[in-house]
């Protein structure tokens, strides 16, 4: 997952951060990020009556940070965090003048970086859709969980839908180029994918992840301790969970 998200930083990282356009520029990207915190986090921040004033935030998956800058203006503090140095590095550097930010390798599956109940708000979006396999998706919101406070608030989007977004061509030659790379054959599958007219850096298992069920996410957020509050769009490949960490039981 790494050097898959390394080379993708390396050729354009507005592009696959925010694949629906190809045209970024700086403001721009930046600008989405702020109106999807209007659109997505605002709304559940309500709900829950949560100031982030004074919190404390992790983000999973901050890419090139089209987000994060939204955050580091509302929250005491930011946990900004990605598999990618490459893309890290190109965050950092649009943000620097941000010092409430704590860039935080992952290794994809973990969080070792941070501890226990160490944050108030842990958000995802465009980040577990494209892992491989629904072991990593699990381990991911586990991990979300245990590092939440009791209390505190979790949001994150996931593919909830197992249905096919391109015609059977398009599903074969895709399957056939993500078995190529799985297997090793890293290069070999990206030329074939520019010489049918793929965009290469959209070839493998770490670009088009694992779906799941609301019912499995129900699960694995239980699992760390989370309750589930209501699922958004579910059934499609933009699906959402909020809810909350259960407060610690009182002896």
């Amino acid at each position: 997952m790494r050097r898959d998200w390394d080379d993708r930083a390396r050729r354009d990282p507005f592009l696959y951060i925010a694949s629906w356009r190809k045209d970024w520029d700086e403001t721009s990207f930046f600008a989405s990020g702020e109106q999807d915190y209007l659109r997505l986090v605002h709304p559940v921040l309500q709900k829950f009556r949560f100031d982030p004033a004074g919190k404390t935030l992790a983000e999973l998956g901050c890419g090139a940070g089209r987000m994060t800058r939204s955050f580091a203006q509302r929250f005491q503090s930011v946990f900004a965090v990605d598999i990618s140095a490459e893309m890290q590095a190109r965050a950092e550097t649009y943000l620097r003048s941000f010092s409430n930010i704590r860039w935080v390798l992952s290794d994809g599956e973990t969080l070792s970086g941070l501890g226990d109940a160490s944050v108030d708000f842990v958000f995802s979006y465009l980040v577990l859709q494209h892992m491989p396999v629904k072991k990593v998706v699990f381990s991911s919101i586990r991990e979300m969980m245990r590092i939440l406070r009791p209390g505190g608030v979790f949001l994150f989007q996931f593919n909830g839908s197992d249905q096919p977004t391109m015609n059977w061509k398009g599903r074969a030659i895709s399957g056939i180029l993500d078995g190529v790379a799985s297997i090793g054959f890293h290069s070999a599958s990206r030329r074939v994918a520019t010489f049918v007219g793929i965009d290469p850096e959209m070839v493998g298992r770490t670009w088009r992840g694992a779906a799941l069920t609301s019912a499995e996410i129900t699960e694995a957020v239980r699992s760390g301790q989370g309750a589930p509050e209501e699922f958004l769009d579910a059934g499609t490949p933009l699906a959402w969970c909020y809810g909350r960490k259960q407060p610690e039981a009182r002896a």
